[in-house]
């Protein structure tokens, strides 16, 4: 079974992309994340990805788009987070 691929946009000051990093963190998942305040380029590349993305985290769950913080929390308190990610 190949690992799931988690990424994440955010920027520097952001509590939610804070909090979202956090749970991936305790729940042992690996994740690449883009700084948008770092590297703005990056910006460009994730609208195409999520047109629809106003805010950031911005979570993606191998290519899927997934939302943001809320959105991340909600799939874990409704237990469908780690399956999602078992059946990648």
């Amino acid at each position: 079974m190949a690992l799931p691929s988690i990424e994440i946009y955010t920027t520097k000051v952001c509590p939610y992309c804070d909090k979202a990093k956090l749970l991936l963190t305790q729940l042992g998942l690996a994740f690449s994340e883009v700084n948008l305040t770092l590297h703005p380029e990056h910006y460009e590349t994730l609208k195409k990805r999520n047109p629809v993305a106003r805010t950031v985290p911005q979570i993606f769950i191998n290519d899927t788009p997934i939302g943001g913080c809320d959105d991340l929390y909600a799939l874990h308190a409704k237990g469908q987070l780690l399956p999602m990610l078992q059946s990648a």
